[in-house]
């Protein structure tokens, strides 16, 4: 963009809200299955030139962002965010960080930019936000490290004592994510927190460094709620469990009917070869059946699309917000990217491939849990499947550091060296 064009405003409001805009579409597009790393990195270099143009224009795209972050949206405050701390004002950082605390998305919109930034052009900042007198400001520079995998040092220790939970619940989580283990003794001590993100954060940490006891069992708490730990709590608790302490934990959740689609997903994070045949019945219930058909695909890396085993939308099925203007459901369809399997082929598929699957083995998008399938996956895979080989790789060494799956994907590129 020349220095003329920068300075046309309808063209930095427009860079200001496509930049908006697209952080919105790549904060769903991390957790999507339908999104690999190539295709998150075209979404961000397409967020990156955007904000380019905000750098360009300098005080005038400050400025339209600030117009934006009246709007009080998270993708306005991801681009706002990006700026301020770049510029390294101090006004304009606390007008981001304040907008961040309105909801736990703006929260996230705000890690998110930190993240974005090269920790070499914040790590002062990042500095005098974990030596800060806020709680608030202390939290931020304890995510943005912990994103960008720099160990914040003693300040992890100290946040997870203190008083603050929301403080507390996010040191607790990077003790995993950074695998400090000289932590595990506070996690154990946080098992009995009485606030439930601190006490979930710091049974998911200690799993993570290889504690295998008391916090799978708070886990196992966690994953038979109706609450927003539940599928990460079952991410790690059916890939520590050994194949035969899954089934039967499983079989003995499976009686919970409100629990069904969970059980569903379950039979996917586990591996297991022996759900197949059970996932392909679940198929020919629409309620269940294209989260039936990720689950297949999770253990036999089959593309559902590609091997022509898709089947059409059942007739007098609904989901998501219908075109009814007085009918109070507005939930998105969860499973919208998702393809609808046809069960009566892919049955035909599992009899004529259920030979390459050995029982009791663990298989992950079609091949045996190893760590140079993981980290293949990490290059080859799709989010969800990226997700699940991360958090493998982390398992299998207490002492590495968590990928981060959901960082900007030119970055991760560059780590992965593609």
């Amino acid at each position: 963009m020349s220095q003329n064009a920068a300075c046309i405003p309808h063209i930095i409001d427009q860079h200001a809200e496509e930049a908006a805009f697209l952080w919105l579409l790549r904060d769903s597009a991390v957790a999507e299955p339908h999104y690999s790393l190539k295709d998150l990195a075209t979404l961000d270099n397409r967020i990156e030139a955007n904000l380019d143009g905000l750098r360009i224009a300098d005080d005038a795209g400050w400025q339209a962002c600030l117009r934006n972050l009246e709007i009080g949206e998270p993708g306005e405050l991801f681009a706002a965010s990006v700026l301020a701390f770049e510029r390294g004002e101090g006004k304009g950082i606390d007008r981001v960080v304040s907008a961040a605390g309105a909801t736990p998305e703006n929260f996230r919109a705000l890690v998110s930019a930190l993240g974005w930034i090269d920790y070499s052009r914040i790590e002062g900042l990042l500095g005098r936000l974990l030596a800060a007198n806020s709680a608030a400001y202390r939290r931020i520079g304890i995510a943005a490290c912990a994103v960008h995998r720099r160990d914040p040092g003693q300040v992890l220790e100290q946040a997870i004592e203190a008083s603050y939970p929301p403080q507390a619940a996010r040191a607790l989580k990077a003790v995993g994510e950074l695998k400090r283990r000289d932590l595990l003794p506070l996690l154990a001590k946080q098992l009995r927190s009485p606030d439930p993100a601190c006490r979930f954060r710091a049974a998911w940490s200690a799993v993570l460094l290889g504690e295998r006891l008391q916090a799978i069992e708070v886990l196992k708490g966690f994953a038979v709620t109706q609450s927003r730990f539940c599928e990460p709590a079952l991410q790690l608790v059916l890939r520590s469990l050994g194949v035969q302490q899954a089934q039967l934990w499983l079989k003995q959740q499976a009686q919970h009917a409100d629990w069904f689609r969970f059980l569903v997903i379950s039979a996917g994070i586990t591996g297991n070869p022996a759900y197949i045949p059970w996932l392909i019945k679940q198929m020919e219930k629409p309620l269940f059946a294209r989260v039936a058909g990720e689950a297949f695909s999770m253990i036999t890396g089959v593309d559902l699309a590609y091997e022509d085993l898709e089947g059409e939308w059942p007739e007098e099925f609904e989901a998501g917000p219908g075109e009814d203007s007085q009918d109070e459901d507005v939930a998105m369809d969860e499973d919208e990217d998702l393809p609808w399997p046809a069960p009566r082929l892919i049955a035909a598929w599992w009899q004529a491939h259920q030979g390459m699957f050995q029982a009791g083995t663990r298989y992950l998008v079609g091949r045996p849990i190893t760590a140079g399938h993981c980290r293949q996956l990490l290059v080859t895979g799709l989010q969800r499947q990226r997700r699940a080989a991360a958090l493998e790789l982390a398992l299998m060494d207490p002492a590495a550091p968590l990928f981060e799956v959901r960082a900007p994907g030119f970055v991760q590129q560059r780590l992965l060296g593609v």
